[in-house]
């Protein structure tokens, strides 16, 4: 019995894996096309780091895009100019403000701080 409940929990812990590793179709964009104005968040297939924070904002109903920054070198080159040559994931930026590393409560705090655009 305890062999079939390992191989459950290791089979739900697998698709956890995939499913907060994969891109968010409604909020993929590229480094060109992203709102510079809004959240944006750049991250990398198979960083931890980056698992955790989409998966905590994605809890929060934040609206944000999500950068992939090995289908994208202008991303890549971004983030490396704000994280002192290094491809440091994830990088967030509010409004234009870039944060290396942060945790969903600076993101959180960070968006709530700027002014909200009006609803279309």
């Amino acid at each position: 019995m305890s062999s079939t409940v390992s191989v459950v929990l290791l089979v739900i812990a697998g698709l956890v894996l995939v499913v907060t590793n994969l891109p968010r179709r409604d909020r993929a964009t590229s480094h060109r096309e992203a709102d510079r104005e809004g959240v944006v968040v750049y991250w990398r297939p198979g960083c931890p780091y980056c698992m955790r924070l989409r998966t905590r904002l994605r809890l929060t109903g934040l609206r944000y895009s999500e950068v992939d920054i090995w289908k994208d070198p202008d991303a890549a080159a971004f983030v490396r100019s704000v994280a002192d040559g290094n491809e440091t994931v994830p990088t967030v930026t509010v409004a234009g403000r870039a944060m290396v590393n942060p945790s969903a409560g600076q993101v959180l705090t960070a968006a709530r701080a700027e002014p909200q655009p009006p609803a279309s």
